[in-house]
């Protein structure tokens, strides 16, 4: 599996109301290398989206963002598809105008929980036969990622506050929209 049949198969899943389930299931029929390099490019897109300025984006759009709703956030990032993804790290404030309701989760977020596990849950499925948690298969594929290259998101400094005028500063037209008005 290559980057370009990552995103096929992430533009493929937006089709269907459960996104991640579709792919946990088309990739639990593949092989286990190509379900690991799913997961390389799923892992890889996360690393680079762990952005300060992304996060604060996300925040200004949920009227705040815990670390697990960041990670929820850019699965739904992801989910969103090569296109979207791009336009939304190269600029931001594309959020403002690419938010809309049917592009949200059930509760009228930007977030997507169960698309952050689809490569674990494929992998164990493809070893065990269930994709229950396994705490050896889950340290089987991070060594495996490992070996292949995968590289951990750089640590970052926030460089804004929440309880300044850095994010109104910072993202205007997001700011404008959502920032009196935050989601959900």
């Amino acid at each position: 599996m290559d980057k370009k049949e990552f995103w096929r198969l992430i533009e493929e899943s937006k089709k269907f109301e459960n996104q991640a389930e579709w792919l946990t299931e088309v990739l639990s029929h593949k092989e286990s290398n190509e379900i690991l390099e799913f997961e390389f490019y799923f892992e890889s897109f996360m690393n680079e989206s762990y952005q300060s300025r992304l996060w604060g984006a996300a925040y200004i759009l949920m009227g705040g963002c815990s670390d697990d709703a960041f990670d929820y956030f850019r699965g739904w990032l992801i989910g969103q598809g090569e296109e979207i993804y791009q336009k939304v790290i190269e600029n931001h404030e594309y959020l403002a105008t690419y938010i809309h309701e049917e592009n949200l989760d059930e509760e009228g977020y930007p977030q997507n929980e169960e698309i952050l596990s689809v490569g674990l849950d494929a992998y164990t499925f493809k070893k065990t036969g269930d994709t229950e948690w396994d705490d050896d298969i889950h340290d089987e594929m991070l060594e495996k990622l490992d070996k292949k290259g995968l590289k951990p998101a750089v640590d970052f400094e926030f460089d804004w506050e929440e309880d300044t005028d850095d994010l109104h500063n910072m993202f205007p037209k997001l700011w404008a929209r959502f920032g009196e008005n935050p989601l959900g």
